[in-house]
């Protein structure tokens, strides 16, 4: 059986820098047309001529031939003034900016610490230059329980700001919980959506503690209650528009991962769209597979859909235990597990 689609975009993608980003970036470029880059690295992206400077580096690192369009996005600071937005609309290469607050996961520690307070002027300079609001939706309070901080960061932060600036494109990142999906879904379609991770569809958070702790599980937003996930599931397999394909592809070297102290983050690029057609084809839905991963994307954020297709056959393949590269190893999602979907390139 094969099934062929547009070919889908990543809108919520990390490529890291360095040895990092020449390792990873051909998994991704072999499977979507384009991708919302994440700022977070040391230093942050915070200026457009940081983004063309990093988007620059991204394009020397792919392999020849390929098409691949990286979307760049600022990394919003306290610092941030509306002037960099302006720069960032005329620049043709900037699409977003990125809320993280403060310390809420990797590289974030030059987060936003007073939304309302420091950065109105730049969200309201947003509305005018039409430039979404790409949001971490987590509070780091330290005496929240994090498997609260989505559903709180919603109450105390983003209807507040919805109400304050309703003319504002927000995209609620890697949603983890039914809160979330409620509060997407509660929102007016082309002004609030959200990106869906393959882990959130597919792991609760069963999946850190079976068979002894598994870092390689570890994200955050971390992995919620199964109640969530089918809620996730549901929504993004009953054809609504407001949700699209974000993997949230993290890579980290597995030293770094399989520590005392491991980093968060899921590195999916190279088993993605596989995993996706995976959740759709288990509910029943693959007829709606393409709007999730081709359409949904492109349409909020007013690009055009693609042109080119991509195939993915149902023939079982085994994904690598790892990917070995002179730095050392990066482990993928679901490593060693026998798959039924294949992209064929």
């Amino acid at each position: 059986m094969e099934l062929t689609i547009t070919q889908p975009d990543d809108w919520h993608l990390h490529l890291r820098d360095s040895d990092l980003l020449h390792a990873v970036v051909p998994h991704s470029a072999s499977h979507f047309k384009r991708a919302i880059v994440m700022p977070n690295l040391k230093p942050p992206v915070a200026t457009t001529a940081a983004a063309i400077t990093y988007r620059e580096s991204i394009m020397k690192a792919l392999p020849s031939g390929t098409s691949f369009d990286p979307l760049m996005t600022l990394y919003l600071t306290d610092k941030t003034q509306p002037d960099e937005i302006k720069l960032a609309r005329e620049s043709g290469v900037v699409y977003a900016v990125k809320l993280y607050p403060a310390g809420a996961t990797t590289n974030s520690q030059d987060g936003v610490t007073d939304l309302f307070g420091k950065c109105l002027p730049v969200l309201e300079e947003m509305v005018k230059q039409n430039m979404p609001l790409l949001v971490h939706g987590e509070v780091t309070d330290p005496s929240i329980d994090v498997f609260d901080r989505e559903k709180i960061f919603i109450e105390t932060v983003l209807q507040p700001l919805i109400q304050r600036l309703p003319q504002l494109k927000v995209v609620m990142e890697h949603i983890t919980t039914m809160d979330a999906v409620n509060f997407v879904e509660s929102c007016k379609e082309g002004s609030v959506g959200a990106t869906v991770t393959p882990q959130h569809l597919l792991l609760n958070r069963n999946a850190l503690f079976q068979g002894g702790l598994q870092p390689h599980n570890y994200c955050l937003p971390v992995l919620k209650r199964e109640i969530h996930r089918e809620a996730i599931v549901k929504a993004v397999t009953s054809g609504s528009k407001k949700f699209f394909l974000g993997t949230d592809s993290a890579p980290h070297e597995r030293t770094r991962k399989e520590t005392s102290c491991g980093c968060a983050g899921i590195y999916s690029a190279p088993v993605a769209l596989s995993l996706y057609a995976k959740v759709f084809d288990e509910a029943g839905a693959l007829d709606k597979l393409e709007a999730f991963t081709s359409f949904n994307g492109p349409d909020f954020y007013g690009l055009p859909r693609n042109s080119s297709k991509i195939t993915l056959k149902k023939s079982p393949w085994k994904v690598p235990d790892v990917f070995s590269f002179s730095f050392g190893e990066i482990v993928p999602m679901f490593a060693g597990e026998t798959l039924q979907w294949q992209p064929l390139n």
